[in-house]
């Protein structure tokens, strides 16, 4: 259970900082992508977007 969240967090801050490249495909607008406000910066926590690509890239290792 520790690999999978270390996985997920990683994965989080690896999505976080290639936001501005993935809106051009229309990822990063999914109904569980999260953007906080705090102290007038904002955060952003691409949750579905996450789960999305996890998904897709398990279903791609498993086909090769």
């Amino acid at each position: 259970m520790l690999k999978w969240l270390l996985t997920l967090i990683l994965a989080l801050v690896v999505l976080s900082l290639c936001m501005p490249w993935l809106r051009k495909f229309g990822l990063g607008r999914l109904p569980g992508d999260l953007t906080l406000r705090y102290k007038g910066k904002s955060y952003y926590l691409p949750v579905a977007t996450t789960i999305l690509l996890s998904l897709a890239l398990t279903l791609l290792t498993r086909l090769i």
